[in-house]
């Protein structure tokens, strides 16, 4: 497994609940990752030559403002490119949003802020357009992330099609729960491959707080605390996982089939029959379908 880019995802904790979350974020999730291990994952990371880029996300990184700084400090001088994910919530004033963002100048390379009926009541919040215009004051690179709307997609084909500049619902976590219902559904059997993630030589991986290392949401390599992450992605065999391995070889409906998992005929995609399957498998392989959080078991 050869890694370009090690997203961490700071915290589970979210100001907002969206339906679409696939880490099931939000104000009563768990799970913060510590500065201390943060900087045990980093030192980790520069031991992998082919590693360029990190991301923080969450959940809402922005909810821990002074440790995203510094790790995003810290990650440009061992002169990882750095990317940060959030929903804006702190841009509700321009002079504001300055002071929020004038620390990360020459720091990021790609800030992406959410923005879509899920996160706010207009596609293009008030939030994003004042952040927008503070990027573009102080230089800082800016994207807006938007998510369609599961009505909004063309029902022709089990992905869909979208409009330029959206992305699709992916029906796994709360999404499976809240959205997949109001989706176009499709036959089971028609969910042959993985169509969002490269399972077999994968270039991105999620860590999340405990240190497990995803492959996909709610799929763990090992945990970075116990197995290095240099160890992980040299001992990577896709073929012989009894997770990824099925999927490979036809999707998620070869996970079924292999695990003779019992099925509804009709799913919204290819995520949410697999999310379903890995649900009803969670007892016969509790080291690998983990941590709960991603699964929608919180802890109060």
């Amino acid at each position: 497994m050869t890694l370009s880019e090690l997203h961490l995802l700071l915290t589970y904790e979210c100001n907002l609940e969206c339906d679409h979350c696939f880490v099931w974020g939000g104000p009563k999730q768990t799970g913060t990752m510590s500065l201390k291990n943060v900087l045990k994952v980093l030192e980790q990371a520069k031991s992998l030559d082919t590693l360029q880029w990190i991301y923080l996300e969450g959940g809402e990184p922005f909810l821990y403002y002074p440790i995203l700084l510094k790790i995003v400090r810290i990650s440009a001088e061992l002169n990882f490119k750095v990317g940060v994910v959030t929903n804006g919530y702190w841009a509700t004033d321009l002079e504001d949003a300055e002071e929020w963002m004038r620390p990360l100048i020459g720091l990021i390379q790609d800030f992406s802020i959410s923005s879509d009926l899920y996160h706010w009541t207009e596609k293009f919040s008030q939030q994003a357009i004042k952040a927008k215009r503070v990027a573009e004051l102080l230089d800082i690179p800016l994207s807006v992330l938007t998510i369609s709307q599961p009505e909004e997609i063309c029902t022709e084909s089990p992905v869909g099609k979208i409009k330029e500049g959206e992305s699709t619902v992916m029906y796994r976590g709360r999404a499976a729960e809240k959205l997949a219902p109001k989706a176009a559904q499709h036959h089971w059997e028609s969910f042959t491959q993985c169509p969002f993630e490269d399972l077999q030589n994968p270039e991105r991986v999620h860590l999340e707080p405990s240190g497990s290392l995803q492959i996909c949401q709610g799929i763990s390599l090992g945990n970075v605390f116990e197995t290095s992450l240099v160890q992980i992605c040299e001992t990577y065999n896709p073929v012989n996982h009894p997770i990824i391995g099925p999927i490979l070889e036809g999707g998620p409906v070869a996970m079924v089939r292999r695990y003779k998992l019992p099925h509804e005929e009709y799913y919204a995609d290819a995520c949410h029959l697999c999310y379903r399957a890995r649900e009803s498998l969670r007892t016969e392989f509790p080291d690998i379908l983990l941590p709960d959080q991603m699964y929608g078991v919180l802890e109060f």
